[in-house]
């Protein structure tokens, strides 16, 4: 076969290769006695390390999930390469000349996609480091003076620039030998009229590397007014690159952070330059997108999820880092390392900390930190007014049903008691005794979610014990018959035509409805592809993208009929305004709100005298609060939201 790697050199390959070196650029790795090493597996999910390595049969193997093999293998597996790209990697890594048999040494069009994309990438990155230089780039070196990053910082980090012409890099790679296809898939170029133009031009450019240190993307910044691009702009999705599983910095941070069983999670690239340089040299961040379980992932298996693990958030103090910090703490579960928050004084990002107050400032940003937990309830409660009974208890009521989504049953209750400190509730056990209650029904009702968190501090229906029902797609007909005479089933597809066409007039507050608020199996169906794709305030940006996302997310071709149908369907109304869109969410939630009341009282009915008497105190207090929280809509409208 033509272009078949010599065994001889594959062989040379394995032997030159460390794999305990290899593997420990995706995961912390610890002495596991006898020689051997051992680590959480990155091919599953796992709380106790099950992976073993042994340095000295060049071998890995996980007793969890059974797989295993030599440094080939692990490359292979992780990421998912074919076997002949696996060994030109390895082999560049070696220094090896690889030959190959019946085909002489292997011309580029043979090699991998991979390696092809990411030799693409590592080009591209010089050429624009070489770009920061020129004239044109002045503006850029301006935009890095004046945020205290000299030339030397950039070279760190590998920052350049991108010419303002249409297609310079683009002709600078055909030039190195890649096609038009490879440009194109890689991202770095995009489809003119006329052939493949650049995608980045006339901006900034941060690469952004793997876990292996490999340049998969860039993030670009825009520098001039005439850009009518967005502020930043990402690579776009690849083979190579998912911004969901990339952290910026974590070729940088990564052996600290396993080091110090230490991360702390910024907002940007000019954050995580700041802490680097001022020395918190652990700092990493997303790329253009929510903190979310694949980075989760990636930094367990760097963290090995010890005791003493500390994962430090520093998001902004305004509402939309708030948001994010509230959005962490639902993914807080999912790591065994601590959880915290840290906001710079006057909301001042790591950055223009550094620039304000030195160093030594953002060194201290990250020492006095506040437990996540902590913050988000203290958000929550803090919507509130807690000097009346009604407030205390609406309150108690949402914060309780977060508390309960902590599995840790030991600290589940340590939570509580501190909520009831929060809300101020002498009787703790009351407390304590109310987060269990939901969070047995989250169980009872198939493992959801407790609650979700209500919009605009006010408790939406799931808050009152009853999780979130997993959301059936409409059978492969067509689904269930829509009675749209019906004022719920009319009031409910107004609300998912409004997050659809006009999301900016429905959030947030839509994205705190839960798709059991719609009656109708399909919208609640649609409402489900809705929370999928991000939330409805994923449509204040690119509308055209979110909808497309939306329907990505359906279940089906039926659902994402709906969807098409309800983005293009005319309203009902005659204004369009925020006041016809908060009509449509009161109703909605109202009609919500009593269903769940006449749920409950149907149940205590039911039972009778058999009810236990704390759950009917507690079932009691659940229909007093939605009866307030029903009256506060009634009276207030959007306004009680």
């Amino acid at each position: 076969m033509a272009g078949r790697i010599n065994d001889d050199d594959v062989k040379a390959v394995r032997d030159a290769v460390p794999i305990d070196s290899v593997v420990s650029e995706y995961l912390q790795l610890r002495s596991a006695g006898g020689g051997n090493l051992k680590g959480l597996c990155p091919f599953h999910d796992e709380k106790s390390p099950s992976f073993q390595v042994s340095p000295a049969k060049g071998l890995f193997h996980c007793f969890g999930c059974q797989e295993g093999g030599d440094t080939i293998a692990f490359v292979m597996k992780i990421d998912h390469l074919s076997f002949s790209e696996t060994v030109e990697r390895l082999a560049a890594k070696a220094g090896i000349t690889l030959r190959y048999e019946e085909g002489g040494y292997n011309p580029s069009h043979q090699r991998g996609e991979r390696i092809r994309l990411i030799e693409a990438h590592q080009a591209a990155a010089a050429f624009y480091v070489a770009q920061l230089d020129g004239p044109e780039a002045e503006i850029g070196r301006k935009f890095l003076a004046e945020r205290g990053f000299d030339q030397d910082a950039a070279a760190h980090f590998g920052v350049g620039y991108s010419p303002a012409g249409w297609d310079h890099l683009t002709r600078f790679l055909r030039g190195k030998g890649f096609s038009d296809k490879e440009l194109i898939t890689s991202g770095l170029s995009q489809d003119g009229r006329r052939g493949p133009i650049d995608r980045f031009r006339g901006r900034l450019m941060w690469p952004i590397s793997d876990t292996a240190g490999e340049i998969v993307g860039f993030g670009a910044r825009k520098l001039r007014d005439d850009d009518n691009g967005p502020k930043y702009l990402n690579t776009p999705e690849t083979p190579i690159y998912k911004k969901s599983q990339v952290l910026y910095g974590i070729d940088l941070a990564k052996k600290d952070i396993a080091k110090a069983s230490r991360a702390v999670v910024v907002e940007g690239y000019t954050d995580v330059m700041a802490c680097h340089l001022a020395g918190v040299t652990t700092a990493i961040a997303t790329c253009g997108t929510a903190f979310g379980n694949d980075h989760i992932k990636i930094l367990r298996r760097l963290l090995m999820d010890n005791g003493s693990a500390r994962v430090i958030f520093t998001f902004d103090g305004d509402a939309a880092g708030q948001k994010a910090a509230l959005r962490a703490f639902e993914d807080d579960q999912k790591f065994a390392a601590e959880t915290y928050i840290a906001i710079a004084p006057d909301n001042m990002d790591p950055c223009d900390l550094r620039l304000a107050k030195g160093d030594d400032a953002v060194r201290d940003l990250v020492e006095p930190r506040t437990p996540l937990f902590e913050f988000a309830l203290r958000q929550i409660v803090g919507r509130y007014d807690l000097e009346t009974p009604a407030g205390r208890a609406a309150a108690l009521d949402e914060a309780a049903a977060v508390v309960a989504k902590i599995k840790t049953s030991s600290v589940q209750r340590e939570v509580a008691v501190q909520l009831a400190g929060f809300v101020g509730i002498l009787d703790q056990e009351f407390v304590v005794r109310r987060v269990a209650q939901l969070a047995r029904w989250a169980r009872d009702r198939g493992g959801a979610a407790a609650g979700e968190r209500g919009g605009r501090g006010a408790p939406r229906t799931p808050h009152a014990g009853a999780a979130r029902q997993p959301v059936q797609a409409p059978p492969a007909t067509s689904g269930p018959a829509l009675n749209l005479r019906s004022p719920a089933h009319r009031t409910e597809r107004e609300l998912l035509k409004l997050a659809l066409q006009k999301p900016a007039l429905v959030s947030p507050a839509f994205d705190a409805y839960g798709a059991d608020e719609f009656t109708a199996p399909p919208y609640a169906a649609v409402r489900q592809c809705i929370e999928d794709a991000g939330g409805a305030e994923q449509g204040l940006g690119d509308n055209r993208e979110y909808l497309v996302a939306v329907m990505d997310a359906a279940p089906n071709d039926i659902v994402r009929n709906l969807v098409t149908e309800l983005a293009v369907e005319v309203f009902h109304g005659k204004s369009i305004d925020e006041t016809y869109a908060g009509m449509q969410l009161v109703h909605v939630r109202l009609r919500a709100v009593d269903r769940r009341i006449a749920d409950v009282q149907g149940s205590l009915a039911r039972l009778g005298s058999h009810v236990a008497p704390e759950d009917l105190a507690a079932a009691q207090n659940e229909v007093w609060v939605l009866q307030q929280y029903a009256q506060s809509l009634r009276s207030g409208g959007a306004d009680a939201l």
